[in-house]
């Protein structure tokens, strides 16, 4: 062990242990000290695999952090669980102008404003350039320094708790980057060659000697929650966490973060393609133990029905409703049936699963930056089907993600970015357009001659957002405002029961869920991705008020001021008129108070002459004359 800098002790020698560990006490080395490893005579000197800080990146020094010197005042917090969330997932980099953790910190209250209950932070490992989306980290243990200190990751999480926000820590156990990893230069047992991995070497955690390399990485599951008071994790592609011993490395990692939150409620949610859902069952069971995966299914679905391009592993989706109303029901859409992309078998069932466990989203990370040009949701439909949409995925009973910017359509692309070295920065490169290149619609020579270079810092800074749009863009961030607080706030919308849900097709683009609740107290969203549709007949049962009682409109993605045009009863005398691209929920008043728009055999005037007489009354009482 050797000390470097101004007052550095020199050499530190270690003596050998049990189970291959080295250990020494380097006396008087204090907060701030750095340090590298000399092994076994080699000239090179190494940093700490378990740094608690890089300050000049991953090949430089490590320096002694004293996790005990922060002055942590939440106390009072208890942790969060999965159901009731609203999840943000958020890169620190790209969030603010400044792109570090205490400038993301000062937009926590806002965040908490809107509605947002937990933030998912992307990887924050160090890893080696200037920027990067934090996939590719090295250093484990070490906050990177791209976002600041370790203390202000910890100021982070103490000013979100104080805001009422969780946090949790997109983690990735399934490789190493191949730029600063210096796992195997420290022991040969790290990785193995019994398991394929797409992005490298795979980790050894089942081997004969994998009871330490199992160890490191559980030790920094816990770490997390321990130093940092992090709530829980996000894990990588947990398909590629590939382990065949008598307790998954999965199945172990969830029982260390639960006993390293001493108490504490935790969240560990993971990305899982095959879609195994065993991942959420119980240990009890077999199981891993995780709190939700993510579904991709009903993001596929949505991308479908808001672009219309079914294309690469959008092809085994049709966007239809049958689709979203299926998603609403069991979560995952493929529990085992052929998956055509794939030519094999895909997903597990969902039975017995309670809602909340399947994260839903319109957007994320990977898939804005697999659109080529980075582009978000907004800019690939129409403003209103994308607000029906965006309705759907806020009051379905599944767990809401949001990615960041998406709550006021940022201007900002979202590309794929990371600062390399020249000859990595070109493996890079051509890895990024033969991915791409899956997309018939991205593998012409025009677009692949125009892709974002994702080692250019231009490419990166084009992504930071602008906070200002918030404002700019209002009638999006009230939309999602207005969302969230009726998911939060409606006894119905909120309460993620399982099996309280049913849902039917209406025609070739609209469809209904109809929530149920105590004394028939039901909520209703209609959704029609489509033209206006007229339902004359009307031969759905869900449709039906509760009896004695009459639908009302709760609430409309055509609001006026969501930049729609306003909404009109959907039940009238000439049956159902559901409005195209549109979301509107409806809750269930009484009869006698409010009328029967539906009823009334025929009435003495025209329904339309009815709608202007009323149009006329609302604008004398506002102060209009007619």
């Amino acid at each position: 062990m050797v000390f470097e800098g101004e007052g550095a002790q020199g050499h530190v020698a270690l003596e050998a242990e049990e189970g291959g560990y080295f250990a020494g006490l380097a006396r008087g080395a204090s907060e701030g000290a750095l340090y590298r490893f000399r092994l076994d005579g080699d000239e090179r000197l190494y940093p700490d695999p378990a740094s608690r800080f890089q300050p000049q990146g991953p090949h430089g020094p490590s320096r002694v952090v004293d996790p005990l010197g922060f002055r942590w005042t939440d106390g009072a917090w208890e942790g969060a669980s999965l159901k009731g969330q609203v999840v943000y997932e958020m890169h620190v980099g790209s969030f603010t102008p400044e792109g570090t953790l205490a400038s993301a910190a000062r937009e926590l209250r806002e965040l908490a404003d809107l509605g947002v209950t937990c933030v998912e932070l992307m990887p924050l490992a160090e890893f080696p350039g200037r920027f990067g989306w934090g996939y590719d980290g090295v250093c484990l243990y070490a906050p990177t320094r791209l976002y600041g200190e370790p203390d202000d990751l910890r100021r982070f999480v103490c000013e979100a708790h104080a805001c009422g926000v969780a946090v949790i820590l997109d983690v990735v156990y399934n490789h190493l980057g191949p730029d600063g990893n210096y796992l195997g230069q420290f022991s040969d047992h790290y990785f193995t060659d019994r398991h394929k991995n797409e992005w490298g070497d795979a980790l050894n955690f089942d081997g004969e000697t994998s009871a330490p390399v199992r160890e490191f990485f559980l030790s920094n599951a816990r770490y997390w929650v321990e130093e940092f008071h992090i709530d829980g994790l996000r894990l990588d592609a947990t398909q590629s966490i590939q382990d065949d011993s008598p307790e998954h490395f999965l199945a172990a990692l969830t029982r260390e973060v639960r006993g390293a939150a001493g108490g504490r409620a935790t969240i560990i949610v993971g990305e899982n393609e095959p879609q195994q859902t065993r991942m959420l069952l119980p240990a009890e069971c077999g199981g891993y133990g995780l709190d939700g995966l993510w579904n991709d299914d009903f993001h596929h679905a949505a991308m479908v029905a808001l672009t219309g391009r079914s294309e690469a592993y959008y092809s085994d989706y049709r966007g239809a409703p049958q689709e979203f109303v299926s998603s609403a029901k069991y979560g995952f859409l493929y529990q085992g049936q052929r998956y055509k992309w794939q030519r094999q078998r895909r997903g597990t069932p969902t039975r017995g699963l309670a809602p909340e466990v399947f994260v839903n989203f319109i957007q994320n990370h990977d898939q804005i930056a697999n659109s080529a040009r980075g582009l978000r949701a907004h800019r690939l439909t129409s403003p209103a089907r994308l607000r029906a949409m965006t309705a759907l995925m806020l009051l379905m009973p599944g767990t809401p993600m949001l990615f960041m910017g998406q709550e006021f359509a940022a201007s900002a692309p979202f590309h794929y970015f990371a600062d390399h070295e020249a000859g990595l920065a070109e493996k890079v490169r051509r890895g990024r357009m033969e991915f791409l290149a899956q997309f018939r619609s991205i593998a012409t020579r025009e677009t692949r001659k125009r892709l974002p270079d994702p080692v250019s810092p231009e490419t990166f800074e084009r992504c930071k957002l602008d906070l200002s749009e918030r404002e700019a863009h209002r009638e999006v961030y009230e939309l999602h405002r207005d969302l969230l607080s009726l998911r939060r706030e409606d006894p119905v919308f909120s309460a993620q029961e399982p099996r309280a849900l049913d849902g039917a097709v209406l025609s070739a683009e609209a469809f209904v869920l109809r929530f149920f609740g105590p004394d028939g107290d039901d909520r209703l969203l209609v959704v029609n991705l489509g033209g206006d549709l007229g339902l004359n007949p009307a031969p759905e049962p869900l449709l039906a008020p509760p009896p004695g009682r009459v639908w009302r409109t709760l609430w409309s993605s055509e609001d006026y001021r969501y930049g729609g045009t306003g909404t009109p009863p959907l039940e009238t005398r000439n049956n159902w008129c559901v409005p195209g691209e549109a979301a509107v929920a409806l809750a269930p008043a009484d009869a006698s108070a409010a009328g029967d728009p539906a009823g009334g055999g025929g009435g003495e005037q025209s329904e339309e002459a009815e709608v202007r007489e009323e149009l006329l009354h609302e604008w004398e009482e506002d102060g209009w004359k007619a």
